[in-house]
Formats: structure tokens, sequence, C-alpha cells
């Protein structure tokens, strides 16, 4: 695969005449997730994810329409991951370098911007986890002698 990264629910997608992201959904497949261990939140995004297919299905004024508001829809896909299909939607997954196609924008006008994927810590890593590695990670909890669920990790950019 390259070394791309898959793209889920929550993507963000920028165009490149308009001015905000906007965030893909998912509305074709209700099954295959990625680093969600509940399987709710990220379905794996594919390229038969086109119409209406992001939260705000705008990304603000568009520069093609003399700054008027955008209204995306997506009517292709390029560069997906085509050794895979979804059964429930016949679909190869997008990759991070995917581009979408707007017919009110131009070929490939959209791009990935944020995959989605977020790192998702579940009591079955901190078990086969190696110790030496986990103390590293994490020198002030002892996430060996307690639940994950008892455990609450806040990630501090700064």
């Amino acid at each position: 695969m390259s070394e791309k990264h898959l793209v889920c629910q929550g993507a963000t997608c920028q165009c490149q005449f308009g001015k905000t992201p906007d965030k893909l959904k998912v509305l074709t497949q209700t099954k295959r997730f990625l680093n969600d261990a509940n399987g709710e939140k990220k379905l794996l995004a594919t390229h038969m994810d086109i119409g209406k297919t992001f939260e705000k299905n705008t990304f603000g004024p568009c520069a093609k329409m003399n700054n008027n508001p955008c209204q995306v829809v997506v009517s292709e896909w390029k560069n997906f991951y085509d050794k895979v299909t979804v059964v429930e939607n016949n679909g190869n997954p997008l990759l991070e370098n995917s581009k979408a196609t707007c017919p009110t924008g131009a070929p490939d006008c959209i791009s990935i911007t944020f995959h989605g994927q977020t790192a998702e810590i579940t009591q079955q890593n901190i078990e086969n986890g190696e110790e030496e590695s986990l103390k590293l990670l994490l020198p002030l909890v002892d996430l060996k002698s307690k639940p994950i669920s008892n455990v609450k990790l806040t990630v501090n950019p700064f």
C-alpha cells in the first residue's frame, strides 16, 4: 500500500477552491472500522463514498462560484487502494493521497489533509505490551495493575 494511511470517517478534506475544511462522512457501509475498539465511530471510507458525503457539505466560499457558498458533491475518487474490495458497497479503501472531483471545481480538486485515524489504547494493548515499553511510554502509570477503563490518558501537545 506504499505506506499510506487508510482513510476513515472524520477525515479532514479541503478543496483547492474553498477556504474551510470539512469532515468526511461514510454513508455507504456500516461494518468496517479503523482504530475504533468499539466499532462505533471510524468507518472505513471507500471510493463509493460519493455525492454529499461531508458533515457540512461545504468548503466555505468557492472561488469557482465568485465566492458564493460551496455546495460540494463528490462525483469521483482517484488514487484509492484497488487490491481490496469492501463487500457491503463494492468499494475500494481510500488512502490519504486519494483525491476527489467536484463537478463545480475541477478534477482532483479535493484533497485529504488528515486521514482521520487516531491511536486508541485498549486493555488488550496493555496486556500484550512489553512492560519495559509501557514504562517508557507512560512512566507515571502502572497500567498492568489496573484496568484501562480506570485510566484516563490525556495528550498535551505542548
